[in-house]
């Protein structure tokens, strides 16, 4: 049969038949409205021209290619659906989606698509339920292993409220292993029913230690300055290492309060709120920033809670200053652009608060060291809150509450941890970030701790309830012990100075590593490394367990139990964390 003669779609579209009688096959004319169309090789079109214009005649598409899901290769075995629901529980675990995703009709169709199995049926939210209380139990037996080789252990601990007002106290541990690794995970996320006084929050801290086996093992516990924490860390029989960001949040904040900056602040807040709560003036704002050339950005309110909020809503407004000038003329607002004045002063403080952003990312870490830098850090921010003759009377005000704040919040901290910490790292061993008066002590709390691991005071502790030697002996045992103890201090003597003489690691050296090649060299000053190097130097590490899937673990948490937190959490810090 001629194809040209029967047309398409039946019949219902014709060829176009030129004036000399031949055919066009590029042009189509339809059989009911003689409308004509460009024909490509494809019906589609056409299609939905019949469907729209002529509803009541019918396509005959003949025989069609099937659907993938239609094309069923045969059931899953029951090793590919055991993966499949493995695989599943460890996405659920892993990024904290709800255990209620199973009921989702579009995963079940996703699965099918891709397995080819169109019978293929979402296990219930009790199977993956118990799959996850046995893929906890698993890598916790895990965890548990790789704490009982470490020989001391750090602790961070942090209190966080859900959104049903359920209380839960997070806990991380952080470590180096015999191979100078650097390993840090969570514990627990556990709820708690009593009121956060002192006593309860120690109870809790050493249940947890009791539940991993590694009471015995622990050497700092950090947690922020809150009064019950502190509190609660004296009670406890281990060091206490305040959260070193806690300390620079509070210092910034009551400096931006004191000083004069807060009028300019009030102003841009009102900028901010004029775009963010009418969609169409942040849309209008969008357009003079493509106009000037930049890339689209949304406007940032900040918390006056969080500094760091601040300095993002003050750096946006500093690069749209052109876009807002320009949206705000154009609507003829009541809300007043800053003056270059106000902006020269936004300029300073952004100046300020910078330096305060890098320290304390830099000290939030948790795969690298940062106990350590905490007092160079705090030596560079210092430095740069120097008054100058330049500066104008508010930067000088905020400069001399920054020092003077922080040097009284940095006397509360455990000062006497973080010099030693400092002085065993290559890095900064030459300890310039402390007064010279004050190194000559350090050296000496290194010593002591030295004199303290050496073999004969360790025998002396074992032996002490021996019983005493002979009356007659007890003047030559005296000489013997004093010409021991004259050795042994020679001997640690020579051991720092040995240590002093090495050439300082470059600021991006791994510390680690450096101890990992030199342990041998520095058998006796490697396990006083070992555990003040692993000690973090803020509660980030703990305060990320309550955000690891941001707003979606929020909102679903307040539905599960608090096991279920506990073990999603704990789960998803697991898989996220990498371990070799």
């Amino acid at each position: 049969m001629d194809k040209t003669k029967e047309g398409l779609l039946d019949g219902k579209f014709k060829y176009k038949t030129l004036p000399d009688g031949s055919v066009d096959k590029t042009k189509v004319i339809c059989a009911f409205c003689k409308a004509e169309f460009n024909y490509h090789r494809s019906n589609s079109s056409l299609a939905y021209h019949l469907k729209a214009k002529h509803p009541t005649e019918t396509i005959s598409t003949g025989p069609r290619q099937c659907k993938l899901q239609e094309c069923v290769r045969g059931k899953m075995t029951r090793s590919v659906s055991d993966k499949v629901m493995n695989a599943l529980v460890i996405w659920i675990a892993k990024n904290c989606r709800p255990i209620n995703i199973v009921d989702d009709d579009g995963l079940r169709d996703i699965i099918r698509t891709t397995s080819g199995d169109a019978s293929y049926n979402m296990p219930s939210r009790g199977t993956i339920m118990s799959k996850i209380h046995t893929l906890y139990d698993d890598v916790k037996a895990q965890r548990m292993n790789t704490l009982q080789q470490a020989t001391h252990i750090a602790l961070t601990g942090d209190h966080w409220t859900s959104v049903s007002n359920d209380n839960y106290l997070g806990i991380t541990a952080h470590f180096v292993d015999k191979e100078w690794k650097l390993h840090s995970f969570a514990l627990t996320v556990s709820k708690t029913e009593e009121r956060q006084y002192a006593e309860a929050c120690a109870d809790h801290f050493l249940d947890v230690a009791r539940e991993w086996k590694i009471e015995d093992k622990l050497s700092t516990l950090g947690t922020d300055s809150a009064r019950n924490m502190v509190a609660a860390a004296r009670l406890l029989p281990f060091e206490h290492l305040p959260c070193t960001a806690h300390i620079l949040q509070r210092t910034v904040t009551v400096s931006i309060h004191g000083s004069g900056f807060e009028s300019v602040l009030a102003k841009c807040r009102k900028i901010v709120g004029h775009f963010k709560h009418s969609p169409s003036n942040a849309h209008e704002l969008m357009e003079q920033q493509v106009a000037c050339g930049q890339k689209q950005e949304s406007l940032v309110q900040d918390v006056t809670t969080r500094w760091n909020s601040t300095l993002e809503m003050v750096k946006r407004i500093q690069r749209n200053k052109s876009p807002l000038t320009t949206t705000l003329a154009q609507q003829k607002s009541n809300v007043a652009m800053l003056t270059t004045q106000e902006l020269a002063k936004l300029q300073k403080l952004e100046e300020l608060l910078e330096p305060c952003r890098y320290v304390t990312e830099l000290l939030g870490g948790e795969q690298y060291i940062s106990c350590s830098v905490v007092l160079p850090a705090l030596c560079h921010l210092f430095k740069i809150m120097e008054s100058t003759e330049d500066d104008p009377a508010y930067v000088v005000q905020f400069k001399n509450d920054f020092t003077s704040g922080l040097s009284k919040r940095k006397d509360s901290t455990n000062l006497t941890w973080l010099k030693i910490a400092t002085a065993i790292d290559p890095r900064f061993k030459d300890l310039k970030c402390l007064p010279k008066d004050e190194r000559n002590e350090v050296w000496a709390s290194l010593s002591k701790l030295l004199m303290a691991q050496s073999p004969g005071k360790q025998e002396s502790k074992e032996t002490t309830d021996q019983q005493p030697p002979k009356k007659r002996r007890i003047s030559v045992l005296l000489v013997s012990s004093d010409s021991e103890s004259d050795e042994e201090e020679e001997s640690i003597e020579q051991c720092l100075n040995h240590y002093k003489a090495e050439p300082k690691l470059h600021m991006e050296g791994c510390p680690l590593q450096w101890w990992k090649k030199t342990e041998a060299t520095h058998a006796r000053l490697a396990p006083i490394a070992c555990k003040y190097l692993s000690t973090p130097a803020t509660t980030v590490p703990c305060e990320r367990l309550f955000s690891l899937s941001g707003h979606i673990i929020q909102k679903k948490r307040a539905t599960l139990s608090p096991d279920n937190v506990n073990r999603l959490v704990c789960l998803s810090n697991w898989q996220n964390v990498k371990e070799d």
